[in-house]
């Protein structure tokens, strides 16, 4: 995954425009593209300083979160239905998701589908 640079340097590219440089000219002296230097630019104009935004992390679970209640009920009342049987429920009420955000959201909310009844136990008793 990528990696913001620094505040540092960014202030010191943002130092270089406020005394007349370019765009090109910062972003030539500084090692970094143009198009970085106008984005900085953009930044400290909107927020007050170039801090980068957070990197990574999850930012589109929120869509099948809000629509927590109707993937519980297309589970079924005996919590057994399978991943596709959501998926085409789902669909039928306008709901488009995929097989793994399904699985991801089972996997958050501790949801288990083990559809194989346990086994009988075994009959030969403990070896001494």
């Amino acid at each position: 995954m990528s990696k913001a640079l620094s505040i540092d340097l960014r202030a010191r590219v943002l130092a270089a425009l406020a005394a007349g440089a370019t765009h090109r000219e910062a972003g030539e002296r500084f090692g970094v593209s143009a198009a970085s230097v106008s984005r900085w630019r953009h930044l400290e104009r909107e927020q007050g300083d170039a801090r980068s935004k957070a990197l990574g992390g999850d930012r589109r679970s929120g869509r099948i979160e809000a629509h927590r209640q109707v993937v519980m009920a297309a589970l079924g009342p005996e919590k057994d239905a399978s991943i596709e049987e959501i998926r085409r429920s789902l669909a039928e009420q306008g709901l488009a998701f995929g097989f793994g955000t399904i699985q991801r959201f089972f996997k958050r909310h501790a949801i288990t589908r083990k559809k194989r009844p346990l086994m009988p136990r075994s009959r030969t008793g403990p070896t001494s």
